[in-house]
């Protein structure tokens, strides 16, 4: 993420060190003495005559091998100088390698660089972007106070620079500058809010990462980001992606309601076994009633969901952490197949992962239950890989499966792996502590591995039952005795101190064995280790209050070698002993309690987790890992009681006036939205104004495809499909609603109802073409349709009850309540595309028809909804009139171009007999009218159809409009794009036909733009909003292929966008129609070099 400048400062002192070497070869034996020495600091002169020579070639491949020394580790830092004088070199290889050393070496030989600081300034107005950004670098690798204000200078000229890479280096100079001189953090902070609303993906990682660095408690900088950093994640780099994931965890827990909540709710709901039903479901909404999930908080949890699909074990890491701290915990589950996906990676990926799992498999245990074997451990795991997996099988024991797992460690405690044989029984002892039912089985089986020839197997069995046996003490005589026998064999001291309290605990059960014990340890009490004596001392003490007559003199014997020891633990725990147990005159009151001292019943100890305690740090996070609290560590705040305004984070609102254009960015945020929550959908007339809610209903198919981004292709087309057969069914009602609206309602809307009932006129004819432009659809095709088209005739329905309910609403707050008021002049939202640019890879170059033929029409991905003025109301004399394309295939004709009109009557009059009147066409072109109109109420509207063929020509149709009184000339002129068919075809049948239409028959163009107007979205929104064309499957990532068929003579239009190096691509089609193929070439060439 951050700049290369600090990658070798660990180095720094090795590369001191090696320089003063070379300076003691130059000067002690300079006539080659050390030859080693005097070869290499030879290499180093040939490199600085190279660098010095007159010919780039020369100081090229100088630059590349000190840049290979560097990469190797190896100190470069003597050629400084003479690298140094190369910075403003005219080749421009030489001067990025020239850069590339300069980051390195900037910070060691600030005197040096300083001297070409001139130079970087100059740099950072170089044409060329890598060079502005290799210059920013480099100066914001040299570290002096003195240089600050230049540096502030050039990112915040950097910030605003046009290439989106210089922009990203800008981002890393924040971080740089800050640790340089906090004080400048005010100034840095305006860079960062400037940078956080840059759209480039390239940019997004960086500049997170700069405001974690800087001013990681601003969130409000982040309030109106918020949307697009979601959206805008899947396409930003991986370690980008991780930061932004990081952080966007950080604010969900400041700004939205627990989810958990409601899971607890339904916990306890559960537990009320006895209550009656009515109690039951009353509680059941009470609790159920209080939280809903804000549409925001569903964005970022759906928007992450694809990124547990990534190659990057971090990013899953962090998204993987994400849904652990701020989804429902009914969602959780979905994470632990990636997790477990993860294992199969490095071991040092693996670690990381283990120990996450391992504390969430503390609090949920079924997450990872299927993937039990997972766990298992392999032969050739590292000992660390090992025992995190131990700890999670013992996490994940319960009854059904706690017998496998035992056959499972018996096989483990035989590896020759000591310390994870050790931990295998540890484990053991785990289970036997956690799962009653196995208690006496685990027991036995570490009895019987007293007996393993392993010493430490032996030694970790013995404390292990030491811990088993205090928990449960009655009924084990047998086993103590055991134990006994086995001292004079163990000579780990851990074990027999552990068989010492053990015998001394239950001294009264084993009276015959105890005094035995003691007397072989007094023999060998001078040899044994410090922790055993101590349990001598503490055993003869004992003995001494249960049994004194046997043990009297053997305990004072050993208090006696007690009190000369070397260590002073055990003299004076011999003093503290000597005092409480052996009554005297000194003695003082203790002594009385002395037996009820030392036979006192001890607490058990628990067997927990090491990870217990590690769910309070941050999955993921240097923190968890250590179990301490790193440095710059950023605590999860608990989530708020109540939700903070969620209205902080709408933009759309501010950005609504610019949808219309076609850059549309604005209008793709908006769409992404929706596409995640219905809920706030319902609520868009406090966050959305009204022309907004219009275009999502004339659009059809968007809330379909809302519901759900992974329908089939064959879902999407048949709704495509049945939009226009349904629309037939509810045309009328829709039509005489459309009357009482009121005349500030969008146009968008009404270019739907007049398709609907141009269609209701003649149902049974709109199958039939339907079915003629689909090439013959099977029957089956036909029943898959009715569905979907019952869904449509539902929802539609819906929406006209909403559009009731909103419009007195719209009426309110309109701020233009006159009678001269144009309401066609109000910007009109584009409805999204019909398929999201993520569907149409899936989607594309698939076909419903069962037609072989190459050519076959398909559904439009995008249907603009821009009006034209077809008749003004003042040229009118009241009655207007509006004409757009729907790009649905004419019902009048196949040959023909389907125009809707929307005819309105602005008067407080009813206009009559509104028909066409005389036609003057350009020869060959025809017209197919719509029926005459008997009446428009005042104040009201309404759409209707016509076919006209153009003849494969941008030639305008001139006729009339006539109503009972007047006549008035109009025209209706096609844009080129409006006369074309979207075409199916595959990558392969593409380049087929492009080949047979080369020479005369293709046009081409270079356009210049940004790099990021040519990322595959914004290619496909700006060509499919200029022309009817439909998306071909491409295997390369910089070649996007379009095709569409003329409506007139079917000849095919093929276009293709080929992206070069830089910012340039070729813009190329392929055409018999060569007139058209030059129209549209001059019309998408700007649309595509626009910003």
């Amino acid at each position: 993420m951050s700049s290369n400048s600090f990658a070798y400062n660990e180095q720094s002192g090795g590369g001191e060190a090696t320089e003063l070497g070379q300076e003691a070869t130059s000067t002690i034996s300079p006539s080659g003495a050390f030859g080693l020495f005097s070869s290499d600091l030879k290499k180093n002169e040939d490199l600085k005559q190279m660098l010095e020579s007159n010919k780039d070639s020369a100081k090229l491949d100088a630059m590349k091998r000190i840049v290979g020394m560097i990469a190797k580790g190896k100190n470069a830092s003597e050629l400084f100088p003479a690298v140094v004088k190369n910075v403003a070199s005219k080749n421009i290889e030489i001067k990025k390698l020239v850069y590339v050393y300069l980051v390195r070496y900037a910070e060691e030989q600030q005197d040096l660089a300083l001297l070409s600081i001139s130079t970087f300034q100059r740099a950072l107005k170089d044409p060329n972007q890598l060079i502005r950004a290799s210059a920013l670098r480099v100066l914001s690798s040299i570290r002096v106070p003195i240089i600050v204000p230049i540096m502030m200078l050039a990112i915040k000229e950097a910030s605003a620079d046009l290439s989106p890479y210089v922009r990203k280096n800008a981002a890393h100079a924040i971080q740089k500058l800050y640790s340089l001189d906090p004080e400048q953090k005010e100034m840095l902070i305006e860079v960062i809010e400037k940078l956080l609303k840059d759209k480039s993906t390239l940019v997004a990682g960086s500049v997170v990462m700069a405001f974690e660095e800087v001013c990681p408690d601003r969130i409000d900088l982040i309030h109106k980001n918020y949307r697009k950093l979601c959206n805008l994640l899947v396409d930003v780099e991986e370690w980008g992606q991780v930061v932004i994931i990081h952080m966007l965890t950080r604010y969900a827990r400041t700004q939205f309601v627990s989810p958990w909540k409601e899971d607890d709710g339904l916990e306890d709901n559960e537990k009320n076994f006895y209550e009656s039903d009515d109690e039951q479901k009353e509680k059941t909404d009470h609790r159920k009633k209080p939280y809903t999930m804000d549409p925001d908080h569903r964005l970022l949890i759906r928007n992450t969901k694809p990124l547990l699909q990534s190659r990057n074990a971090a990013v899953v890491m962090a998204v993987a952490q994400l849904y652990w701290h701020i989804s429902p915990k009914s969602e959780v589950g979905i994470i632990s197949k990636s997790l477990v996906r993860l294992l199969r990676s490095n071991r040092e990926v693996q670690y990381i992962v283990l120990q996450n799992i391992a504390t969430m498999s503390i609090q949920r245990k079924g997450m990872f239950e299927p993937y039990l074997k997972s766990f298992y451990v392999r032969s050739t795991d590292p000992t660390m890989i090992k025992t995190l997996k131990l700890e999670i099988l013992t996490n994940l024991a319960n009854e059904a499966n706690i017998s496998t797992l035992l056959r499972e460690f018996q096989t483990y405690v035989k590896s020759q792996d000591k310390q994870f044989a050790a931990a295998t029984i540890q484990t053991i002892g785990r289970c036997a502590t956690n799962i009653s039912e196995v208690t006496d089985t685990c027991l036995n089986g570490l009895v019987c591995l007293l007996s393993n020839r392993d010493e430490i197997v032996v030694a970790e069995s013995v404390v292990v039952i030491k811990k088993l046996l205090q928990m449960q003490p009655v009924q084990h005589g047998e086993i103590i005795k055991h134990m006994a026998k086995l001292l004079d064999s163990i000579t780990v001291p851990v074990a027999r101190a552990s068989i010492l309290w053990l015998i001394g605990e239950n001294c009264e059960r084993v009276p015959k064995i105890a005094p035995d014990v003691l007397r072989k340890m007094a023999k060998s009490f001078t040899s044994e280790d410090d922790l055993v004596k101590l349990q001598i001392l503490n055993l003869g003490a004992k003995l001494y209050l249960t049994n004194s007559k046997q043990t009297k003199l053997l305990t004072q014997y050993i208090l006696n070698l007690g009190k000369y020891d070397q260590n002073y633990d055990i003299r004076d725990r011999t003093r503290f002993i000597r005092q409480l147990i052996v009554p005297n005159e000194k003695s003082g009151a203790l002594s009385k309690y002395a037996k009820k001292i030392f036979l006192a019943q001890k607490p058990a100890p628990l067997l927990e987790s090491p990870f217990k305690d590690r769910d309070h740090f941050q999955l993921g996070t240097l923190s968890h890992t250590l179990n301490t609290k790193a440095t710059g560590y950023l605590e999860l705040s608990n989530w708020p009681e109540v939700a903070p305004d969620p209205s902080v984070r709408n933009v759309e609102v501010i950005e609504l006036a610019k949808e219309w254009t076609p850059a549309g960015k604005a209008k793709k945020e908006n769409s992404a939205k929706k596409f995640y929550s219905e809920s706030e959908e319902e609520d868009s007339s406090d966050s959305s104004s009204d022309s907004e809610s219009e275009s999502e209903s004339a659009n059809g198919e968007q809330e379909e495809e809302g519901d759900s981004s992974e329908d089939s292709s064959e879902d999407t087309s048949s709704e495509h499909r049945s939009d226009s057969e349904s629309a037939s069914e509810v045309g009328d009602k829709r039509t005489a609603k459309k009357n009482s609206k009121s005349k500030g309602k969008s146009y968008s809307e009404d270019g739907e109802k007049e398709n609907e009932k141009s269609k209701t006129s003649d149902s049974s004819s709109t199958d039939s073409s339907s079915e003629e432009e689909s090439s013959s659809d099977s029957e089956s095709v036909s029943e898959s349709e009715s569905e979907p088209e019952s869904r449509k005739v539902a929802k539609e329905n819906e929406k006209k009850k909403t559009k009731q309910d909103r419009n007195p609403l719209t009426k309110d707050v309109s701020l233009l309540d006159l009678d001269d008021f144009n309401p066609v002049s109000t910007p009109v939202a584009l409805p999204t595309p019909a398929l999201s640019p993520s569907l149409i890879a899936d989607l594309e170059g698939l076909n419903l028809s069962t037609c072989s033929s190459v050519i076959s029409v398909r559904t439009p991905v995008f249907v603009p909804v821009k009006t034209h003025v077809l008749l003004h109301r003042m040229s009118g004399r009241g009655l207007a009139a509006h004409y757009f394309f729907p790009r649905q295939p004419c019902i009048f004709g196949d040959k023909m171009v389907s125009v809707q009109i929307t005819l309105n009557n602005t008067t407080d009059q009813k206009i009559e007999n509104i028909h066409i009147g005389e036609k003057k066409l350009p020869v060959g072109m025809q017209m197919h009218v719509f029926n005459p109109i008997e009446s428009l109420e005042p104040e009201g509207s309404i759409t209707v159809s016509m076919g006209i063929d153009f003849c494969d020509s941008t030639q305008t149709a001139s006729f009339q409009l006539c109503t009972k009184d007047d006549c008035f000339s109009v025209n209706i002129q096609p844009p080129v794009g409006e006369l074309l068919l979207p075409v199916a075809m595959s990558e392969k049948d593409f380049k087929k036909e492009q080949g047979m239409l080369t020479g005369m028959n293709e046009t081409s163009t270079v356009i210049m733009a940004a790099p990021q107007n040519f990322t595959p979205s914004v290619i496909l929104q700006k060509v499919v909003n200029v022309a009817n064309v439909g998306v071909v499957p491409s295997g390369q990532d910089n070649i996007h292929r379009f095709a569409a068929k003329t409506v007139h003579s079917g000849s095919l239009m093929l276009v293709t966008v080929e992206l070069k190096e830089g910012s340039t691509a070729q813009l190329i089609i392929n055409t018999e129609r060569t007139v058209i193929g030059s129209v549209l070439l001059r019309e998408l060439k700007p649309v595509l070099s626009q910003g």
